[in-house]
C-alpha cells in the first residue's frame, strides 16, 4: 500500500511544490515563496495596528486564561481555558517534536530563530482571527456556536465575498485531512513501529479508534479530553527537556550563539536541496513555524469561538498565548535539546526502504552541498559504497543525505554488491538476490532525531529519554487530531449544514487510518501544500478587517484595563 500511494501522490506532490508553494520571487538562485512574505507581512502589519498587542497585552491574556474573568452565564461552549487547550492540543503536537527536526535538518539551526520570528508576529494574527471569529460568530440550528474565518469572511467583509469564505471552508476541511489527521497518524504509527515493533496498520486502527470515540460526542467532549490531554502531554515534554537542559547547562550559551549566527549566515547543512542557503533556512523556519503554531491559517479561531463571553478581545488575548506556549517555548525546547546533543548531525543504523517516501537520490554540487536530482535508472553499489560519485554523480540517500556504506542485514554485517533500482523500488544483489530494503548509518528527520536527542541528553540517568518523546508523540497525536476533526466538521457544516457533520467525521477517522501508510514525506508534503493554499483567504480578510479589530481593542481596553494590577484591585475595592 506504501508504494502505491506514494506513487500516486508523489505527482501531485511535484505539481504542486512547483505552481503552489514554490511561486515567488528569486534572491540569490533561492526562490522566497509569497505565502512566506504574505504571512510575516500580515503579522508585521497587524503587530504595527495592534499596537504590539503581543507585547503589552501578554499578561492580560494569562489572567484570563486562569479563569479570573470568567462568567457562567456569558455565551459560549467552553470556558477561556478549555478553548485554548482545544486549539493548543492541535497546534502543540508533531509540529514541534518532528517540525523542528524538520527544520534544523533541511534549513540548519537557524531555522529556529525564523520560527521565532514567525511566532512572535504570529501572536499578533492570531489575536486578530480569533478576536473576529468571536465577533461574527452565530450558534447553529443545535446550538451550537459557530464561528472561524468563513464567518467572518462573509459577515464582516459583505455578502458578496461569500465565495472566498465558501473557498477557505473547503481548503481548511482539505487541510485537515493531512495537516491535523494524516500527518499525526503517520507520526505515531512510524514512532510505535520503530520503538515497539507495532505493525503501521495496527496502530492506526488504535488511534482511529480513539479518535472516533471522543470527536463523535461533540465539542463538549473535545473540550473536557483536551482540557486534561493537553496540560498532560506538555507537562512530561516539557520536563524532560528542562532536565537535559539543566544537564547541559554550560552547552546552552554556545547553542543559542549558534542559532543566531546560522539564522543569517547558515553554513552547508544536514540535507541537500540548497540546506544551507539563507533563503531555505528562511523558508523552512516559517513553514515549519506556521504548520506549528497556525497562526494565520485560520482553523484557531474556529475553536476559540465557542468559548463563553461576551468580549471578543477577551478571547483574542487568550488566543495569543498559542504561538507564545507552542513555538517560543516548547519548540525552543526541542530545538535546544537537538543542537545541544547534535543528534541532527548523526548517523543512526537505519532500515532503507527503497519503496517508501524517505528514500531519494541526491548529487553532489560544485559548492560542496547536495541537491535533489531525477532518479537514475540505476545505481552500482561494490562492497557497500557507490562505484561512481563525485560532483553531479547520483547517490543513493535517506532524507537527501547520501549514504556511505550499504549492508544487506540489519547487523551491517553483510555489505551489498549489486544494483540499486530506484524507479523499481528494488536493490538485486550479484548473486541475483532480490532486495526491497538495504540497512545503512544514516541521518534521520522528523521524530526519531529528537527521540535520539532525548535518549542522549538523558543517559547520564538512565537509558528511558527516548519514551518522554514516544509518549508525546503518542498524547500529541491523538490530542491534535481530536481537535482538527472539530475544525473539519465546522467547515462541513458551514458548507452543507448539520446532516454534513456525521458523514465529514467519518471521513476523517477514516483518513486517519489510511494516513498511517502514507509515506512520511509525501503527507508532509501534501500538508503544506493544503496550509499554502488555505491561508490566503485568511490573511487576505485579515488585512481588510484590521479596522474591525483596532476598534474592538480600544473599546475593550478602554472600558476594562485588566492587564493593570492597580486597575484589578481597584475594581475589587481594595486597597
Amino acid at each position: 500500500m506504501e508504494s502505491f500511494l506514494n506513487s500516486f501522490l508523489q505527482p501531485i506532490v511535484d505539481f504542486a511544490n512547483q505552481y503552489i508553494i514554490e511561486i515567488g520571487p528569486s534572491v540569490g538562485g533561492e526562490r522566497i515563496a509569497i505565502m512566506v512574505i504574505l504571512l510575516l507581512g500580515t503579522g508585521l502589519y497587524l503587530t504595527i495596528r495592534t499596537g504590539f498587542v503581543q507585547f503589552t497585552r501578554l499578561g492580560h491574556g494569562f489572567a484570563v486564561t486562569t479563569g479570573k474573568y470568567d462568567d457562567p452565564e456569558d455565551p459560549g461552549d467552553v470556558s477561556h481555558f478549555q478553548a485554548l487547550t482545544t486549539a493548543l492540543s492541535a497546534t502543540v503536537g508533531i509540529g514541534n517534536i518532528a517540525g523542528v527536526a524538520m527544520a534544523i535538518h533541511w534549513g540548519g539551526p537557524g531555522a529556529l530563530f525564523w520560527m521565532w520570528v514567525t511566532a512572535l508576529l504570529g501572536m499578533a494574527t492570531k489575536y486578530s482571527e480569533v478576536t473576529l471569529a468571536q465577533k461574527f460568530r452565530t450558534t447553529d440550528e443545535v446550538g451550537t456556536v459557530a464561528g472561524g474565518p468563513m464567518y467572518y469572511i462573509e459577515r464582516g467583509l459583505g455578502e458578496k465575498w461569500k465565495p472566498m469564505a465558501v473557498f477557505f471552508a473547503v481548503m481548511l476541511g482539505f487541510t485537515a485531512f493531512f495537516t491535523g489527521n494524516a500527518v499525526q497518524a503517520n507520526t505515531v504509527a512510524d514512532q510505535m513501529s520503530s520503538t515497539f515493533g507495532i505493525p503501521t496498520v495496527v496502530m492506526g486502527g488504535i488511534t482511529a479508534s480513539i479518535v472516533a470515540a471522543v470527536i463523535l460526542g461533540g465539542i463538549g467532549r473535545i473540550g473536557r479530553v483536551t482540557a486534561v490531554l493537553a496540560p498532560l502531554m506538555a507537562a512530561i515534554y516539557v520536563f524532560g527537556a528542562l532536565l537535559i537542559i539543566a544537564i547541559n547547562l554550560g552547552s546552552v550559551p554556545s547553542a543559542f550563539a549558534h542559532i543566531f549566527a546560522e539564522a543569517f549566515n547558515p553554513s552547508a547543512g544536514v540535507a541537500g536541496v540548497g540546506a544551507g542557503v539563507f533563503v531555505v533556512t528562511l523558508m523552512w523556519g516559517v513553514r515549519r513555524g506556521l504548520f506549528s503554531n497556525e497562526a494565520g491559517q485560520g482553523s484557531a479561531p474556529i475553536a476559540h469561538a465557542a468559548a463563553k463571553t461576551d468580549e471578543p478581545v477577551s478571547e483574542g488575548v487568550v488566543a495569543l498565548l498559542e504561538p507564545f506556549i507552542d513555538t517560543i517555548v516548547i519548540c525552543s525546547l526541542t530545538g535546544l535539546v537537538i543542537i545541544i546533543t547534535g543528534a541532527h548531525e548523526q548517523r543512526f543504523p537505519t532500515q532503507i526502504t527503497l519503496g517508501g517516501g524517505d528514500v531519494s537520490y541526491t548529487a553532489q554540487m560544485e559548492d560542496g552541498r547536495y541537491g535533489g536530482v531525477t532518479a537514475p535508472d540505476q545505481i552500482e553499489i561494490a562492497d557497500g559504497r557507490h562505484v561512481a560519485s563525485g560532483v553531479g554523480v547520483p547517490v543513493l540517500s535517506w532524507h537527501e543525505a547520501g549514504l556511505e556504506v550499504v549492508y544487506t542485514d540489519p547487523s551491517q554485517t553483510e555489505v551489498f554488491t549489486g544494483t540499486v533500482y530506484p524507479r523499481r523500488g528494488e536493490a538485486v544483489a550479484s548473486d541475483g538476490t532480490s532486495y526491497s530494503s538495504l540497512y545503512a548509518d544514516a541521518v534521520e528527520n522528523g521524530a526519531p532525531v529528537t527521540a535520539a536527542a532525548f535518549r542522549q541528553g538523558l543517559a547520564p540517568i538512565g537509558d528511558w529519554g527516548h519514551f518522554i518523546v514516544v509518549i508525546g508523540v503518542l498524547l500529541f497525536g491523538i490530542s491534535t487530531a481530536i481537535s482538527w476533526s472539530y475544525y473539519g466538521d465546522r467547515c462541513a457544516h458551514y458548507l452543507l449544514g448539520q446532516k454534513a457533520v456525521l458523514p465529514y467525521k467519518l471521513l476523517f477517522v477514516g483518513a486517519h487510518f489510511m494516513g498511517a501508510a502514507v509515506p512520511l514525506a509525501i503527507v508532509w508534503a501534501l500538508g503544506d501544500v493544503a496550509l499554502a493554499i488555505v491561508i490566503w483567504p485568511n490573511l487576505i480578510a485579515l488585512l481588510l478587517l484590521a479596522p474591525v479589530v483596532v476598534q474592538e481593542t480600544k473599546s475593550y481596553f478602554e472600558r476594562k484595563p485588566y492587564d493593570s494590577v492597580a486597575a484589578r484591585v481597584a475594581a475589587r475595592g481594595g486597597d
